[in-house]
């Protein structure tokens, strides 16, 4: 068993590297590894560790982080193993928010709509929030199974260009990406810029 301070962690990828105590060398570590934490790992963590030699690079098996409880199995599965998409735990709609920022977009779609005989807004606006939903929901699935995680820029973009609604549906339903501030910080912007156009496009259009 070895001891070592994980030096880089990319939570996106489910993987980082461990400076070994006893050395220098560092340590491939990937989120499978771990599959009894209550946690996922972050940097600055003391990682115990076995280590196993693959194409002359040294790779962390049988993981634990130091302080952090471990489970039975069945916690391993949501870290490591495939979980289906529509296994995600799901919690209540947020009705009255969701009606509430719809409100702005849906009028000024409609009047966009009417003035300029130019359908996209509407149309945009439902396709994208569909997608960035599934994106979302594709994301968590991703990070349960400790795979290749979906880009945060693509999360933003696909909210920037009208699907922000979804995305917001996404966070209250699936609980994924709405404790991150930087993540927020984006994702809260995104909807204040769409506000604003759609307040100036009314108020202009009125006078």
């Amino acid at each position: 068993m070895h001891k070592g301070k994980l030096k880089k962690w990319k939570d996106e990828r489910g993987f980082g590297f461990i400076k070994s105590e006893d050395g220098n060398e560092e340590v491939f570590l990937h989120i499978s590894e771990l599959k009894n934490s209550t946690r996922r790992p972050q940097v600055g963590d003391t990682i115990y560790y076995h280590v196993v030699a693959e194409n002359d690079k040294l790779r962390a098996c049988n993981a634990s982080i130091l302080g952090v409880s471990n489970k039975p199995s069945s916690l391993s599965k949501s870290l490591s193993e495939s979980v289906p998409s529509g296994r995600i735990k799901k919690y209540p709609f947020p009705k009255l928010e969701a009606l509430l920022l719809s409100i702005l977009p849906i009028t000024g779609s409609l009047h966009c709509s009417w003035i300029t005989s130019n359908p996209i807004p509407l149309v945009l606006y439902p396709i994208m929030s569909l997608l960035t939903f599934f994106l979302y929901a594709e994301d968590k699935s991703r990070a349960k199974r400790g795979d290749w995680r979906i880009s945060e820029n693509m999360l933003h973009l696909c909210e920037l260009t009208g699907g922000w609604w979804g995305g917001f549906i996404a966070q209250k339903r699936l609980r994924h990406k709405n404790i991150k501030s930087s993540y927020q910080i984006a994702f809260w912007t995104i909807v204040t810029l769409h506000m604003a156009f759609w307040v100036g496009w009314l108020y202009f259009a009125i006078y």
